[in-house]
């Protein structure tokens, strides 16, 4: 299921001859997948000396350059951290040395094969803490490998130390002839002819008596070198750590935009005189796809579509009393017509279902299923399997409860009983709709199943589909989310529901896209059927407009539930839930009304789908930078990402740069005070600004390093700026 590292068999310190040249490496800012190593894999440690001479470090720990705090690596390898194909992965790791020489770090990319096919050049982050980032970017899908290497940086040394010495006036012509017989070595060893003539000018320069110390010293320091030291640092004692694993997933398994409707309600029409209602179909349903798709969005997601329990069944806003004509909750799953396996007879058949998944698929749009593991009372397991249940004193099954909430309706599974003929049949199930076309399952309530069985599922379907993609509706302690992120799941919903100030957003959007990136995808739903937050009950129509900005700019996914882009607001009294819930009761919504009399946030969301589908920055977790702002309502990150020149198309780099004011009622403006490195500007003019073009307005503004901003919730509460290069 997972690729675990085998026992830890420590790097060998490398080690070098007295009197050899030391080991020159390859490595370059973001080498493109594939790039070939100059003679053997750049960096590879020279060969060890005899063992009469073998260090005395070998077998030990630590190396000889020590290469400490890898990541991202998830409980020292034992899981393998997550990235998707095309998308960066941010690795950081601490390499230092003894003494004062300088040192270098490169992260190293090995595909599914062991090959290595990326090397990264790092930079240090943050000074005197001797931590070390880079990116690698891994192209396909598969079980992938990265480590990193510490090295003795011996231009930089030269370099510093022939500075310092000179300027003093000490050891002058051996630290000329020091810088001389390195770069003569290094011109002889560089695979790129342009830098090896780089390399030769600047030797010759150093050793030329008829020149000035300066200028000999400034053609060994000069900026054409300092270029090409980067493209092919030179390097000594070599040192590696162990591989670590890397699982590269699909697309679908870390971005896209998820829309949620119940197909019972798409096509449902209620009786003027009886008022009783005739459900929507499958067949209905798909009439619904179009506008999905014109809106941007990559997934439907379907609420359960099974046979719905008539024993205790739901009334009107959770009430315990239904009437004749109401259909339930689609989660109490089960009845006479049938189980998980089967679909409800009010929607259509299993040709029906396909023809739904056909259609989908013409538009471009994937089918998510909704996976809850429970049971209706008069589910056919409730008396075929009574041993899959948790049952009471009294002999009756218990119902499930998340107090205060109860839901009579619903038997949860004991898998302690039978786990195997339970896992079996579970199993079986995910087979069968994966037969049918579905690709992505929406788990519902995956915490209150053992830990071990998502990771034997997910690993098994895995194994046999690779494609598929489970997304955990978790909302829970951060302990069990993080263990079902380990246990396999792609993704999972999050806190960002309710983090709504700007601190909160700030500290959320850091921990998602830095601490936890490796094992945890957020997928960033701005409501569920469940879920309608105070924020959005009293923020009015801002309050929508600035929610989906921050979950389509702020994750690479993100999800709306059907009605949010008519603003439903009205919840139940005393609950988080919309009043008259879907959940409970067929819902008759004229999206194209709303929409023709102005009164829809369908085409924002369009804009805000359209602009992630043009910006390939915003399709990355780990690439997200806070910047400060100075009020406190107003929240400004940025995205960045540089991409690889192709076939088709040469280097280039996205940034997009995020203000949003999350006080949904009322103007707010200030100062914005941007952090340029993160922006990688490649110059900026001599007044010191760029152009950046607002994506939401059309507006073409100069920004600098500060800004001044006005934002008014009520009419648009956000900037979304993208840098043109």
């Amino acid at each position: 299921m997972f690729v675990t590292t085998s026992k830890r068999v420590p790097p060998v310190p490398a080690t070098r001859r007295p009197g050899t040249q030391a080991a020159a490496g390859q490595d370059t800012a973001a080498a493109p997948a594939g790039t070939p190593p100059a003679a053997a894999p750049a960096g590879t440690p020279p060969a060890a000396a005899p063992a009469s001479a073998a260090s005395p470090a070998e077998g030990l720990r630590f190396g000889r350059i020590p290469v400490t705090a890898v990541q991202p690596v998830i409980e020292g390898g034992r899981f393998p951290a997550k990235a998707v194909r095309g998308g960066d992965v941010a690795v950081r790791a601490v390499v230092f040395r003894e003494g004062h020489d300088a040192v270098g770090a490169t992260a190293v990319l090995l595909d599914p094969s062991g090959k290595e096919v990326q090397r990264a050049r790092m930079t240090p982050r943050g000074k005197g803490t001797d931590a070390w980032g880079g990116t690698l970017t891994p192209t396909e899908v598969g079980d992938w490998q990265f480590a990193v290497e510490g090295w003795t940086d011996l231009y930089a040394t030269w370099a510093h130390n022939a500075q310092v010495k000179i300027n003093a006036g000490v050891d002058v012509d051996v630290m000329l002839a020091e810088g001389h017989l390195l770069l003569s070595k290094a011109a002889t060893s560089t695979p790129h002819p342009e830098d090896a003539k780089t390399f030769k000018h600047a030797a010759k320069a150093l050793a030329d008596v008829s020149l000035n110390t300066n200028d000999r010293l400034a053609a060994g320091t000069g900026a054409k070198v300092r270029a090409a030291v980067v493209r092919f640092p030179l390097r000594d004692l070599v040192t590696r750590s162990q591989n670590y694993p890397l699982k590269v997933e699909r697309d679908a398994a870390g971005r896209g935009a998820w829309y949620e409707f119940f197909p019972r309600s798409e096509g449902a029409r209620r009786d003027p005189d009886t008022g009783m209602w005739t459900s929507g179909t499958l067949t209905t349903a798909a009439r619904r796809l179009p506008a999905v798709a014109a809106m941007g969005f990559d997934v439907v997601y379907l609420p359960p579509i099974h046979p719905i329990g008539a024993v205790n069944r739901k009334g009107p806003n959770n009430s315990l009393v239904a009437g004749p004509g109401d259909p339930g909750s689609p989660w109490a799953i089960g009845s006479a017509a049938g189980g998980h396996d089967a679909i409800h007879p009010d929607l259509g058949t299993f040709e029906d279902f396909d023809a739904f998944v056909a259609a989908a698929r013409e538009l471009e749009l994937e089918v998510a299923l909704d996976l809850a593991l429970q049971c209706a009372p008069d589910h056919p397991w409730a008396t075929e399997h009574p041993e899959w249940f948790t049952t009471r004193l009294d002999g009756t099954i218990a119902y499930a409860e998340n107090p205060p909430k109860k839901y009579q309706d619903i038997y949860p599974l004991n898998f302690d009983n039978d786990p195997a003929g339970l896992s079996a049949e579970i199993l079986r199930i995910v087979r069968l709709w994966i037969s049918h076309g579905v690709m992505i399952f929406r788990v519902d309530n995956p915490h209150t199943k053992p830990v071990w069985f998502w990771e034997w599922l997910i690993g098994t379907v895995n194994a046999e589909s690779p494609g598929v993609v489970f997304l955990a509706e978790a909302f829970t302690r951060p302990a069990m989310m993080a263990a079902l992120g380990r246990a396999g799941f792609q993704q999972s919903y999050s806190y960002f529901t309710w983090r709504n100030t700007k601190e909160e957003l700030e500290e959320y959007l850091q921990h998602v896209s830095r601490e936890s990136a490796a094992y945890f995808r957020p997928n960033f739903f701005v409501n569920t059927p469940d879920i309608l937050t105070e924020y959005l009950q009293y923020g009015g129509p801002a309050a929508f407009k600035i929610r989906a900005v921050l979950a389509a700019m702020g994750s690479p996914l993100w999800g709306m539930y059907a009605g949010y882009e008519l603003f439903e607001h009205v919840a139940r009294p005393g609950s988080e839930e919309n009043i008259d819930n879907e959940k409970y009761e067929y819902k008759d919504r004229d999206f194209a009304a709303a929409e023709a009399a102005g009164k829809s946030l369908a085409p924002f969301v369009t804009l805000l789908n359209t602009i992630r589908r043009a910006h390939p920055a915003l399709l990355d977790l780990e690439n997200l930078t806070l910047h400060r702002s100075s009020d406190d309502a107003t929240l400004v990150f940025s995205k960045h990402k540089a991409i690889a020149a192709t076939a088709h198309a040469p280097a280039r780099k996205d940034t997009i740069i995020v203000v949003i004011n999350v006080d949904p009622h009322s103007m707010r403006e200030g100062q914005v005070t941007l952090d340029l490195d993160a922006l990688e500007l490649d110059g900026l003019s001599p007044d010191g600004t760029f152009i950046v073009d607002e994506l939401i307005t059309g507006a073409t503004w100069n920004w600098g390093k500060q800004n001044y901003f006005r934002l008014d919730a009520h009419l648009e509460p956000a900037h979304i700026l993208h840098v043109r290069r």
